[in-house]
């Protein structure tokens, strides 16, 4: 009662002195129960901002119009008094009671017994054994406590932060170590045998900055190919198994393996990457050591051999050219012709293409060498009509072995005037001239033939018919024909007159015998 009294009288006199608010303040903290607490005390001596005269149902609005985020997480339904139902309905000062002293703790909590599902961050999992002082420092709100992951386990952090702050989108709070993580979200999807290994065998660092997405960043070690087959593994292999290739020669590349290629390692043709360097696909370019025609048929070997056997050969020379192998050509290596590249110089097929150098007649026969020889042998059945030359051979000559007159095989350079073979044989010494055809023919040299009357100027009669040609040709032929067919000029020697009756020894003399003499009348 005496409360009540002391309230109306109260009530009666503000009304009758209509006391202005500061008065009327003065006479509030007359009745003021005690001292607020130290986190109110700037506020102790303006009531109204908690009170409203005979109105307790405005004090909670006058609360939240202070504690603004607490008002938001009754409005939004977030954190303890948005969740908390007796938070959201109830009085504020049924929980937080002032008046009690500056000391006093105005926010009464349990640590012990405080339910923290009625707040944002539900405790899961380690974080129910952790302790409040591990989360919420002191004189911190518990509300301004941090609820991601990094900000309290940052020094945890073995990715040193570059994959983030988002925590539990790979961690659990039932257990740090244990992972659930789509790796399909990445730019690298696991398949086949890649969903089988454990994390840290591709992320060694930690920060998974420098994790490798190519094979070879990972397999390097596992590459039998020792890098020659480049980096692009997935040309061949796939992740279900390592061993198994899904390449196909002859559906990925434009070079069919068959024949000897089909039993070849693939360490056997490419000895560089493949897939970084364009393969010469020539056969030469793989067997030009196995050339043993030292590159004269160019790089077209498959115009003769096959991937089957490289030794059997398709060509056949008689049919796929225009010069069949005949007689001893047909014995003869193809680089005793071919050598020059074969499909880059085109071989003449002439004789003298080829023979030039052995060509003993020096080209003055001209290139036919067919005319005389044939392709048995070079030597063999030599045909040639010498009678179609300026020197046919008649008589003697016919039977003569070649090297008789020619002394090389340059026949052009034979000499055709019979002195210049037969200069030794001239028993007359060079006293007549070298027309030795003018006496004498080739069935036999001692068959001679001369009409010393009708082919000079001096008809042989009497003794002349008699003596030897010699006995009056003492001089060559070409002096003797400046004489005058004087006796004298023969028989200087034999005038007994000295002469003195003169050189006409036929007014006395005869032709038959010089001792006979008869005077002429």
């Amino acid at each position: 009662m005496n409360r009540w009294l002391w309230k109306t009288v109260i009530v009666m006199a503000i009304a009758q002195f209509n006391m202005n608010s500061a008065a009327a303040q003065t006479i509030e903290s007359l009745v003021m129960p005690g001292p607020v607490t130290e986190a109110h005390a700037e506020l102790e001596t303006e009531c109204s901002s908690c009170h409203e005269p005979f109105s307790r149902s405005q004090q909670r609005a006058l609360c939240l119009d202070c504690h603004e985020d607490v008002g938001r997480d009754i409005s939004q339904e977030t954190g303890f008094h948005g969740l908390f139902n007796d938070a959201k309905v109830g009085r504020c000062a049924d929980c937080h009671t002032d008046h009690e002293g500056r000391e006093f703790n105005i926010i009464v909590l349990d640590e012990d017994t405080f339910d923290h599902d009625f707040t944002d961050r539900p405790l899961i999992g380690g974080h129910r054994e952790a302790a409040c002082g591990d989360c919420h420092e002191p004189q911190e709100k518990h509300r301004d406590a941090p609820s991601d992951c990094n900000s309290c386990h940052q020094d945890d952090d073995v990715h040193e932060g570059f994959v983030g702050t988002a925590c539990d989108d790979c961690h659990k709070e039932t257990d740090w170590l244990e992972i659930e993580f789509d790796h399909d979200t990445t730019d690298y999807e696991l398949l086949g045998k890649h969903q089988e290994v454990k994390c840290t065998d591709c992320h060694e660092d930690k920060t998974f900055r420098f994790t490798p997405t190519t094979c070879v960043g990972c397999h390097s070690d596992d590459d039998v190919h020792n890098g020659r087959s480049g980096d692009k593994c997935e040309n061949c292999h796939n992740p279900s198994s390592w061993t198994d290739s899904s390449f196909d020669h002859a559906r990925d590349t434009d070079f069919v393996l068959d024949g000897g290629h089909a039993t070849l390692g693939c360490d056997d043709c490419h000895s560089e990457d493949p897939f970084a360097d364009t393969m010469d696909m020539s056969c030469v370019s793989c067997h030009l050591e196995d050339d043993h025609h030292d590159e004269h048929f160019g790089g077209q070997c498959d115009t003769c051999h096959t991937t089957e056997v490289w030794t059997t050969s398709l060509f056949n020379h008689d049919v796929d050219t225009e010069h069949p192998l005949i007689g001893a050509h047909e014995t003869i290596e193809c680089t005793d012709c071919h050598i020059e590249p074969i499909f880059e110089v085109e071989l003449q097929s002439a004789c003298n293409d080829c023979h030039a150098e052995d060509d003993p007649h020096e080209g003055e026969q001209g290139i036919v060498c067919k005319d005389c020889h044939n392709e048995i042998s070079w030597q063999d059945e030599v045909f040639f009509d010498h009678d179609l030359t300026r020197f046919p051979l008649l008589g003697n000559h016919a039977t003569t072995d070649c090297e008789g007159c020619h002394e090389t095989h340059v026949f052009r350079d034979a000499p055709e005037a019979c002195n210049d073979c037969h200069i030794e044989d001239d028993s007359h010494e060079g006293r007549f001239n070298e027309d030795c055809a003018a006496c004498h023919n080739p069935v036999d040299w001692l068959e001679w033939q001369f009409d010393h009357d009708t082919e000079t100027r001096f008809p042989l009669s009497g003794a002349h018919l008699e003596t030897q040609c010699d006995d009056c040709h003492r001089q060559p032929l070409s002096t003797m024909s400046k004489l005058r067919n004087r006796c004298g000029d023969c028989h200087r020697s034999d005038d007994v007159h000295d002469g003195e009756f003169g050189h006409d020894c036929g007014r006395c003399h005869s032709a038959d015998s010089f001792s006979d003499v008869e005077a002429i009348q």
